[in-house]
């Protein structure tokens, strides 16, 4: 495979050339054409769940699976640029995501307020993909105002009974584990008296629905706990104080990965599919003035993210807190990552309007849907994938905390304004 050279190859050192060309040849040999198709026809943030497992045995293999975890457990001790080289080759290579909720999320927090049993148990077998988690904090009545959960948990000897439901739990009917937020006790303050327990989904008493997302994707479900008995062994943190262990863990959920480079990767496809598609005057796309003006500024706003995803990267690698930058990073990649999901939709024209699933790699079966007999596919594959993606990216504005509730906390927190 080749590899053109861009200008941040431009500002590499020796050494980390040497490492950006381990990496290139390290996935020019174990990237398959079937895995980068998965990855470069990925609907949304999660990809196929078995082209991503599988693709996470290869990198653990290689010791690479989770590089931002600390050495001790499986990491990588490399530089911020480093971590980011190793990001953005992953990226131009096509290669799949893996599944956020273990290695990105759950992980840190098992670090942090785990006990050394829930640590030896969880950590690397979520390296191996033995334990698959989903995440459990969205209720039909609290979404955004995550504090204002009802699901309860009720000490009984030495279990916790769990009665509720979460609802937009992604890949719970993959997911063998769900980490979930429980009222445990009515405290001064919503936040006081939740409790943060990592429940096993084989347990009597949980039921999984499927729920269909606009893109015709099955994804995300709601979960039913009834009277589920939960050892108070995996309360992870202290009964009661399960919104420290959330907000920590999610810094994570909302920072500290690189989403810089899949966006640039993304711009660059939009010119380069631009040149073959005709535009208001009758010549390419890609040279009407008001096209290249709005793409200039999405890069500009790309560059602007990468400037603080590196902030970010560097201060998670040094064991520091990135606080507020996490808020800011979701919004920027959230919303450049919608505003480019619309640009690809406009540059697919007519055809991208076409409901084509069978074209893509989406994260979940699509439902309802009956591709034709010969898998015919009109127009390229990137303009029937288009639509897809545009409605699976309607999302990103709101999970993880709304952008609204993360402007929130960044004026609460740099300003003092409430």
């Amino acid at each position: 495979m080749t590899h053109a050279s861009t200008p941040v190859d431009e500002t590499l050192t020796e050494d980390e050339i040497a490492f950006r060309d381990e990496v290139r040849a390290f996935l020019d040999e174990h990237l398959t054409d079937d895995l980068r198709r998965a990855g470069r026809l990925s609907t949304s943030v999660y990809p196929d769940h078995e082209a991503s497992m599988q693709w996470q045995e290869i990198l653990r293999g290689r010791g690479w699976a989770a590089p931002s975890w600390p050495v001790e457990y499986g990491g990588c001790d490399w530089s911020p640029t480093q971590h980011y080289i190793f990001s953005r080759e992953l990226t131009l290579a096509g290669a799949p995501g893996l599944s956020p909720m273990g290695i990105r999320m759950v992980s840190y927090a098992i670090m942090r307020y785990g006990t050394q049993e829930q640590k030896d148990y969880f950590l690397p077998r979520i390296l191996t993909g033995e334990v698959f988690f989903c995440q459990g904090y969205s209720e039909p009545e609290a979404g955004s105002d995550l504090a204002a959960l009802a699901t309860r948990g009720e000490i009984d000897g030495d279990d916790l009974v769990v009665t509720g439901s979460k609802i937009w739990t992604t890949h719970a009917t993959e997911a063998n584990w769900i980490f979930c937020l429980v009222r445990t006790s009515r405290g001064e303050t919503k936040q006081r008296g939740i409790t943060f327990v990592l429940i096993d989904m084989t347990s009597p008493g949980i039921e999984v629905q499927p729920l269909v997302m606009s893109s015709g994707e099955r994804v995300q479900n709601q979960v039913f706990f009834d009277g589920v008995r939960v050892p108070l062994a995996n309360v992870l943190g202290e009964v009661d104080d399960g919104w420290s262990v959330a907000k920590y863990l999610l810094l994570f959920e909302r920072g500290g990965s690189a989403a810089s480079p899949g966006l640039k990767v993304r711009a660059d496809a939009i010119r380069e599919q631009a040149a073959s598609q005709t535009g208001p005057d009758g010549g390419p796309l890609s040279e009407d003035p008001s096209f290249v003006r709005r793409l200039a500024e999405l890069e500009i706003r790309i560059d602007v993210l990468d400037a603080l995803e590196r902030r970010v990267l560097a201060a998670l690698t040094s064991g520091a807190d990135p606080g507020t930058a996490s808020s800011m990073q979701k919004i920027l990649s959230t919303e450049l990552s919608q505003d480019l999901t619309h640009f690809a939709l406009e540059t697919a024209g007519p055809i991208g309007r076409a409901y084509q699933p069978h074209a893509t790699k989406p994260g979940g079966p699509v439902v309802n849907f009956v591709p034709p007999d010969d898998g015919y596919v009109a127009g390229q594959d990137w303009q029937a994938a288009a639509s897809s993606r545009y409605f699976n990216d309607r999302a990103g504005s709101i999970y993880a905390g709304s952008n609204e509730i993360q402007r929130n906390i960044i004026a609460k927190a740099r300003w003092g304004l409430s």
